[in-house]
């Protein structure tokens, strides 16, 4: 089995619906759209790296003796692997799948408006949680203003 046809499997169970759905490559060949790209893709490592930063700073004040509480612990591993959804999306995306595309663009809005509505009840979080959780949520914000800029809706309009 080709990685093409295991990704057409795991784009079953993301996609729904618009499955089937491709974007014409002529209109991804544009080097301002591939800049995009790069961007979002570079944010969301970012993002990545500061999922792993949560779940290492936790561990680490953990064998220093102040245990984190379990939602903490819950909260990063949770953020981490929907991030890492995310990258999976984009890669889908870049490669003119029009359901990962809409779908980066929907959670790069909900992931950080839950993100900063949890941070900020008061004593939910370690304050080094609280400012991991704004952060998080101004990467995600940014991704979304790309994927929501002209060049990105035109070249991903559904015809």
């Amino acid at each position: 089995m080709s990685l093409d046809e295991v990704l057409l499997r795991v784009d079953r169970l993301a996609a729904g619906r618009q499955r089937d759905v491709r974007i014409p490559a002529d209109r991804l060949d544009s080097p301002a759209l591939h800049r995009d790209w790069l961007v979002v893709r570079v944010l969301l490592g970012v993002a990545i790296m500061l999922g792993v930063s949560a779940v290492g700073i936790a561990f680490w004040l953990t064998l220093q003796g102040v245990p984190e509480p379990v939602l903490v612990w819950f909260r990063s591993v949770v953020v981490l692997g929907l991030t890492g959804g995310l990258g999976y999306f984009s890669f889908r995306a870049e490669q003119g799948w029009l359901w990962a595309y809409s779908r980066m663009r929907l959670f790069s809005f909900v992931f950080p408006a839950v993100t900063l509505v949890i941070a900020a009840v008061p004593g939910l979080y370690p304050f080094w949680m609280t400012v991991e959780q704004v952060a998080f949520a101004a990467i995600m914000l940014t991704v979304g203003a790309i994927l929501s800029t002209r060049r990105m809706r035109t070249a991903y309009r559904r015809d």
